[in-house]
């Protein structure tokens, strides 16, 4: 294994780790608004927090030496296939989709946000965001009064304990979605180009800016996920 520069691992940490656990972020939350949402986890977050959570169960007794299970953390994550990872990604994207939401509902709208062309085609969800829309109803009903960020968190666990072959469907079905969305979006941009040849340039600026704004159309997707719901 290569070595690790130690001074690269402990920005790593400070800048993924769940910040509650800094003295920096305890003295901004004394500061700010004690109603804001809770900050979106990163994918390393949630598997520093299993980690933590693995250690508990296996040495309850035995007290955590940070530098020492913050060194072991960034060393495995670093070993570990993509596949391994997906799990914690998915988590930090559900967790996303919480904290857009909450802070769409406890502050003002981001500033300078493009608008949206209504006909442009709307990105299609990724098979884990395809689970999520079957299970979250299930999980809201049988959890009255659940936040959400429980549900979330309860959707990713779930998504990861299905195997290759349980996943297949909804993987399945959102390839499908994102060829015919690859095909909308080839005839929305031909159409842009053709308006703009008879003397129409704004639609040709439209069309650079909704290529620009893809990113923000799946973050989108995933809110109106969890309104479709409520």
């Amino acid at each position: 294994m290569t070595p690790i520069n130690n001074t690269a691992v402990g920005k790593e940490l400070h800048s993924s780790y769940p910040r509650c656990l800094t003295c920096s972020c305890l003295v901004k939350m004394a500061k700010g608004d004690p109603k804001k949402p809770k900050g979106k986890m990163s994918a390393y977050a949630y598997f520093v927090q299993t980690c933590r959570e693995e250690h508990k169960k296996k040495n309850p007794e035995i007290p955590v030496n940070f530098a020492e299970f913050s060194k072991k953390c960034s060393e495995r994550w670093k070993t570990m296939s993509a596949k391994e990872k997906s799990k914690f990604d998915d988590l930090a994207k559900a967790d996303k989709v919480r904290y857009d939401r909450e802070m769409k509902d406890f502050g003002p709208v981001k500033k300078g946000k493009k608008k949206k062309d209504p006909n442009a085609p709307k990105r299609p969800p990724s098979g884990f965001f395809l689970f999520c829309s079957e299970f979250r109803p299930k999980i809201k009903s049988t959890n009255p009064g659940i936040s959400i960020g429980d549900v979330a968190k309860k959707l990713g666990e779930m998504w990861n304990n299905l195997n290759d072959g349980e996943k297949q469907p909804y993987n399945n079905k959102a390839a499908k979605l994102k060829e015919k969305y690859e095909k909308d979006v080839a005839d929305y941009k031909s159409k842009g180009k053709f308006d703009c040849a008879k003397g129409a340039p704004k639609l040709a600026r439209k069309k650079e800016e909704d290529e620009d704004d893809d990113d923000e159309d799946e973050e989108e997707d995933e809110e109106d996920e969890e309104d479709d719901d409520d």
